[in-house]
């Protein structure tokens, strides 16, 4: 942990020279080369979003605090009651081949005066999971919070969801530690692992994100030629 000495002698964190509060993240999109990460709109984007989950088995909400819908229209309900606030910021993530919407991800306990901000509720359907869009919409996302000044970038998860902090890990993030018995949902306990990317590791990140993203690593038929954390390892520091 850096740190310096106070005049008395004891350890204090370092200095944040001229820090100033953050701007809350816009209510814009964001563009891609895959995809375009919008502000959720009802109107726009509830029956995309609706008939991609469709898809999707019951396994599919196991570890979010809502879901499955019956209907439509219990599905836009949800929508009106819990997505069209500022935080969470929720966002529809619209593939650019066919304009669909595919999936959502928000801002959440957005904290501009400290400069940090969790991602989370990301809800991929099966269209989307493992596409080439559905990193760069997180990179799109990650890129914004940095471009403003955020400081930290949080994810959380239950501790019990593997593909997610697989994901995490993936993404970039770095592990740091457990919150035990932190939440009740679905009448059961949940155990959180926490996650973040600070601000002095952005550069690197985005460079990886930049090498992995780029039209030559994918063959004809999208696959990609090399993983994430191999253009990550690009950009590390050799180990003392």
């Amino acid at each position: 942990m850096d740190s310096t000495l106070n005049s008395l002698g004891q350890p204090v964190g370092l200095d944040v020279p001229g820090w100033t509060s953050r701007p809350r993240p816009p209510r814009e999109a964001i563009e891609g080369e895959y995809c375009r990460v919008e502000p959720l709109d009802v109107e726009r984007h509830a029956r995309s979003l609706y008939d991609a989950f469709a898809e999707a088995d019951d396994s599919h909400w196991t570890y979010l605090p809502y879901g499955p819908f019956a209907s439509f229209e219990e599905y836009v309900g949800w929508l009106q009651r819990s997505c069209l606030g500022d935080d969470p910021l929720y966002f529809a993530v619209i593939e650019r081949g066919s304009g669909r919407a595919l999936g959502v991800a928000s801002y959440l306990r957005i904290e501009p005066a400290e400069g940090c901000l969790e991602v989370g509720h990301i809800c991929y359907s099966p269209r989307l999971q493992r596409m080439t869009a559905a990193t760069e919409a997180m990179y799109l996302l990650m890129a914004r919070a940095f471009e403003l000044g955020y400081r930290r970038y949080e994810w959380k998860c239950d501790a019990l969801n593997a593909p997610s902090r697989a994901a995490a890990e993936r993404l970039g993030f770095s592990y740091e530690g457990t919150f035990r018995q932190a939440r009740v949902y679905r009448g059961r306990n949940r155990d959180t692992a926490w996650y973040s990317v600070v601000d002095s590791e952005w550069t690197v990140l985005r460079d990886a994100f930049g090498r992995w993203l780029d039209p030559g690593n994918f063959d004809e038929r999208g696959r990609q030629r090399k993983h994430l954390d191999a253009a990550r390892a690009l950009g590390r520091l050799p180990e003392k």
